[in-house]
């Protein structure tokens, strides 16, 4: 039996999808910024589609921007603030994705400053410390909606009015949320929110950010001056089609499919933890509905990972965007876990087609593949 379980690192496109993209390979390939009937079909279906990005949302179809993924609306969001201000301070998580903490890094060594907030052990951060973190130069406040390693959903709505009263853009990367949960911006008082295409059964190399009427942001990418001039390179239409299908179905099933995947997430995490020393990573009900992340004392997560991979089970360990890296994952490290259990990381994430019999089969494999992996690991024996 194959399963598939790793659905926080990309989705298959849905069969609707590719049909909605199909098109403009070939018969409607126009240009979007061009003036004759091919290039005014493929404006039409553009801003259809900003149309549909944006119900998801509850946002309006011309706060959305277009981009190439949800790193890019990363960059666009944070970088697009710190150019327009040039200096001042920048509030963030220990937790971020990547795209948003290299982003902060970056922008320290060109003379900005940045405060990491520290999360605690289910990997929330304070609101308190927020709070007392914020200065009479802080431009940007940029929290996630839901970790993308261990599942928590952060306390949007109470950092977007804290952002809101002191009068500083929030941005929240929304990339594993949106599709999966309700995300309305207007309810979490955000000013800007990523967003990607392949983590709802979209293609890849599309995402967007919505941007809140009235926010401005200096652009990263300079040219034609597409999209409100705030992201230059030709739309990529087919793919844009594709985002705006999978936000139309995700809206259209969101409730049905979260119940679904909570009563499977349920059942891998009383399983799972029957496991000996084994614990459950991120907040136990302060998550996503499609996520359970664990860590087990005395293995490898990449030695589980491919252990699993052999009896045709897609699993990860850490972040899917860094796990060929060896270094614990700095989530798990912030939460306060040890970098040797950090190690021995799994994270099984469903999507809407996984089924009661997929995740049987994988709770009968994993608990042997576990002992199997301690009788053969020094880690093990030290721990015991």
């Amino acid at each position: 039996m194959k399963v598939y379980l790793d659905h926080a690192a990309t989705t298959p496109v849905a069969k609707e999808v590719l049909e909605a993209m199909i098109p403009f390979f070939s018969e409607k390939f126009g240009n979007a910024s061009s003036l004759h009937a091919y290039g005014r079909e493929a404006r039409k279906a553009l801003e259809e589609s900003r149309e549909k990005v944006a119900k998801l949302i509850n946002a309006e179809p011309e706060e959305i921007i277009f981009t190439g993924s949800g790193t890019e609306s990363d960059n666009l969001a944070i970088k697009g603030i710190a150019f327009l201000h040039r200096k001042g301070h920048i509030i963030t998580s220990s937790i971020e994705h990547p795209a948003v903490l290299e982003t902060c890094h970056y922008l320290q060594r060109k003379g900005f400053e940045v405060t990491f907030l520290p999360v605690d052990k289910y990997g929330l951060i304070d609101i308190d410390e927020l709070e007392e973190a914020i200065r009479e130069d802080t431009i940007l406040i940029s929290i996630m909606h839901a970790n993308n390693e261990i599942g928590t959903i952060e306390p949007i709505e109470e950092i977007g009015k804290i952002a809101r009263k002191n009068n500083i853009i929030f941005h929240t990367d929304a990339v594993q949320s949106v599709g999966k949960i309700e995300v309305d911006v207007k309810k979490i008082n955000v000013d800007l929110l990523s967003m990607s295409s392949h983590k709802i059964h979209g293609p890849k190399g599309v995402g967007a950010l919505y941007i809140r009427k009235g926010v401005k942001i200096e652009p990263v990418l300079h040219g034609g001056g597409h999209e409100k001039g705030l992201r230059s390179s030709t739309e990529n239409i087919a793919g844009i089609v594709g985002f705006a299908k999978a936000c139309e179905i995700a809206g259209s099933r969101m409730e049905k499919d979260a119940e679904k995947m909570m009563k499977l997430r349920d059942k891998i995490i009383k399983e799972v933890l029957k496991i000996e020393e084994t614990y459950l990573t991120g907040h136990p009900t302060k998550r996503l509905p499609n996520h359970a992340s664990f860590y087990f004392r005395g293995i490898e997560g990449e030695s589980l990972v491919l252990m699993l991979d052999s009896k045709g089970i897609a699993t990860s360990t850490g972040s899917a965007c860094s796990s060929k890296k060896l270094q614990p994952s700095h989530v798990l490290l912030a939460t306060g876990i040890k970098p040797e259990d950090a190690h021995g990381s799994l994270r099984v994430t469903l999507g809407r087609e996984n089924t009661e019999e997929e995740i049987d089969y994988f709770l009968g494999v994993l608990p042997q593949i576990v002992e199997d992996l301690r009788k053969i690991s020094p880690m093990w024996y030290k721990s015991k």
